[in-house]
């Protein structure tokens, strides 16, 4: 059970059933009265986000989430397929489910998938990717202004901007937390 102490950034509650995490937190110590919590919420189920206000004492259920090792199989229109690590059964996640993880996705990547009651609600990748580019345009010798990038097309169809000295057939590693080049990898 958490108190309205126990707000924070990041926190995932229950309210009315459905899990919440808290997006946005202020405290706010009036001259009168109770101190008041002002958090913008996001439903992890249907992703709509609403402001709320909450005064010291308020109680919360902590939200049955789960968290399971899922490895990605295949996108079916707008349906992704995961399969659980160790029970092999299938769960499916929408596009808004999996956002931008879209982009750096490929099959048999390993990535771990949020479940509440028994339904799958999120995607986390892992925080370091290893992708193969499949178009780029060649390094014309001379081309060493400092701090120059070319345009790199990856595996998956996204677009990324890699050093200049990057052809392409090589693997990078991409960081999933912000969609950047992080080096070369040797096979």
């Amino acid at each position: 059970m958490y108190e309205s102490s126990d707000l924070r950034k990041g926190l995932k509650f229950e309210i009315d059933g459905q899990p919440y995490a808290v997006i946005q937190f202020a405290f706010v110590k009036p001259g009168k009265g109770r101190a008041l919590y002002k958090c913008k919420l996001k439903n992890m189920v249907t992703g709509a986000q609403f402001d709320r206000t909450f005064r010291s004492g308020d109680k919360f259920n902590e939200a049955d989430l789960e968290e399971y090792d899922m490895e990605y199989l295949y996108a079916d229109r707008d349906s992704y397929c995961f399969m659980n690590s160790s029970t092999y059964e299938q769960h499916f996640l929408n596009k808004e489910q999996v956002g931008d993880a879209v982009n750096l996705l490929k099959e048999n990547t390993a990535c771990t998938v949020l479940m509440f009651e028994g339904q799958a609600i999120g995607l986390t990748l892992p925080n370091f990717i290893t992708l193969k580019i499949i178009k780029s345009d060649p390094w014309a010798k001379g081309d060493t202004a400092s701090g120059s990038t070319k345009p790199a097309t990856l595996e998956t169809g996204f677009v990324i901007q890699v050093p200049p000295f990057v052809e392409e057939g090589e693997l990078v590693r991409i960081d999933t937390r912000t969609s950047h080049y992080v080096e070369r990898v040797k096979e």
